[in-house]
């Protein structure tokens, strides 16, 4: 029979050791394992280090010993492993250790037993208990050190694998969460798990909104018509018969945004085949989706726009070409005046578009010199009031209207567009207005306003974006490109400036354009 002492010294063993396995915080299980250890053994100190990446030992933990002293123990694990392979007992050596250490870190410690942390032949770190009275350990407590030591490094060794699958799994999270492409995870059952930043960004969705529930109910895209893509062409529910796991549709914001998002799924399988989870990968399609029916649009755009002058060109050309015919000279007079006015007007289509084209690429450049807006708006009123007997264009400037610094060719376009679109959806005649006005913070303001059909509400910011015409029976009856705005704007901010509009349906609008009087300031 074992004496009493050694018995509940083995029931307190196998205790502490399954409260050291059932730990994986790391730093609590060392500390757990050192106070574990000094009681066990009687001993007032302890120290553990353990194997870093480099190749030595560092101490990851201690008991009754002052923080800033433990690099000076270091003496204590330098070359151990050697010297253990030569002896188990290395008594004097060890000891020898201890009282240089001691010495150094101005601690009392009289005696040490010191064993490997091994997992198979790997040692994976030390452990060591110090006595400062008493006498020397014994070879029992060498023998219950032992089995202490097997059960915590089999403890160590489950704390550090947790640690670097925690590490990891945190690592992953933050990929996923900072990805710069919305990221979403769902279950084989279609519930959404992982909802990352920049799917709350793209969709305005949070992601407490989004975990938990169907992604067909958080992200239902849909078709240019309005059906569930979610319910008609979801590749998780129907199997894609090319293999490809991908959908796309359109996502209605409730802030009103309208995003075409474009999902990439990529399932994830068991040894058995079988999905566990799936990675969508979530971009936003909607510039690309833009910019292809920006192409349709320019198509749709020359083909009509431009074809309209070249036929007329060409049937008035080929008219008065006919041997068989012969025209006075006011028939003929008339079919050329058509031919150049039509000719000008397809050099107009096509210089907006090449100007559309170098604005894209950033190549607007001002030629700049000082411009009297007043006498240029004059100027340009003149012309287009000729061009009308329906409308009548008002000119008022004040006499101290300043000159500005600016390229006189581009504002010139500027106030045609503007002044040629007032007259153009101004189909019932009434007046056009074009007004100046500055003040002493160095701006000038044209205001050009009409009596004409108006622009909805929802259309005055899309109306200067290239090739964009209001949805409206006159706009779709009347000529043009939708590129005239565009270039405004353009050549504004330019200059410096800005070209907002206040428009009323069936009550006219009034655009108003505000440049800086010195354009270097």
């Amino acid at each position: 029979m074992l004496p009493d002492f050694r018995l509940r010294q083995r029931e307190y063993l196998l205790e502490i050791s399954r409260a050291m396995t059932a730990r994986l915080d790391l730093s609590s299980l060392l500390e757990l394992t050192l106070q574990s250890a000094g009681d066990i053994l009687a001993g007032q100190a302890g120290l553990i280090t353990l194997h870093r990446q480099d190749g030595s030992f560092a101490p990851n933990a201690s008991i009754g010993l002052p923080p800033e002293t433990l690099s000076l123990f270091e003496p204590l694990w330098r070359d151990l492993n050697l010297d253990l392979e030569k002896s188990q007992r290395m008594t004097s050596d060890i000891s020898l250790r201890l009282a240089l250490a001691s010495r150094s870190a101005g601690v009392s410690l009289r005696q040490v037993v010191a064993l490997p942390l091994e997992i198979g032949q790997e040692i994976i770190g030390y452990i060591f208990i110090f006595r400062t009275r008493g006498v020397a350990f014994s070879n029992n407590d060498r023998q219950v050190l032992s089995a202490f030591a097997n059960q915590a490094a089999i403890a160590v060794h489950n704390a550090r694998l947790y640690q670097e699958i925690s590490a990891e799994h945190e690592r992953l999270n933050a990929i996923i969460e900072n990805s710069g492409d919305g990221v979403m995870i769902i279950t084989p059952q279609r519930f959404i798990q992982t909802w990352n930043k920049a799917l709350v960004h793209l969709t305005g969705i949070s992601a407490e909104e989004a975990i938990g529930q169907p992604c067909y109910t958080v992200l239902n895209l849909r078709t240019t018509q309005g059906l569930s893509v979610c319910h008609t062409a979801c590749p998780i529910s129907h199997s894609p018969a090319d293999g490809r796991w991908s959908a796309e549709g359109i996502h209605y914001r409730a802030d009103g945004l309208t995003m075409n998002l474009a999902d990439n799924y990529s399932p994830q399988r068991n040894k058995e085949g079988e999905v566990t989870q799936i990675i969508a990968n979530v971009r936003d399609m909607t510039r690309l989706r833009e910019a292809e029916d920006l192409k349709q649009t320019l198509l749709s755009v020359i083909s009509h726009e431009l074809k309209t002058p070249v036929s007329i060109i060409k049937g008035y050309a080929g008219t008065l070409a006919r041997e068989d015919a012969h025209w006075d000279k006011a028939t003929l007079a008339d079919g050329l005046a058509v031919i150049e006015e039509e000719a000008d007007r397809l050099d107009r289509l096509i210089t907006n578009l090449l100007e559309a084209s170098r604005l894209q690429a950033g190549g607007l450049k001002l030629h700049l010199g000082y411009v009297d807006l007043a006498d240029l708006a004059r100027i340009i009123v003149d012309k287009l009031q000729a061009t009308t007997h329906l409308h009548k264009l008002i000119v008022n400037f004040p006499p101290d209207f300043p000159p500005i610094s600016g390229d006189h060719e581009r504002l010139r376009e500027v106030l045609t567009n503007l002044i040629g679109n007032a007259i153009k959806y101004s189909p019932e005649a009434g007046k056009i207005k074009v007004t100046g006005t500055w003040d002493k913070n160095n701006m000038v303001r044209l205001l050009v306003s009409d009596d004409g059909i108006g622009i909805p509400a929802a259309d005055h910011e899309r109306i200067f974006e290239r090739f964009y015409r209001v949805d409206n029976r006159l706009a779709r009856q009347t000529p043009g490109t939708g590129l005239g705005l565009f270039l405004v704007k353009a050549v504004v901010e330019a200059h410096g400036g800005r070209v907002s509009v206040k428009s009323t349906p069936g009550k006219g609008s009034v655009f108003l354009v505000e440049l800086p009087v010195n354009l270097e300031e």
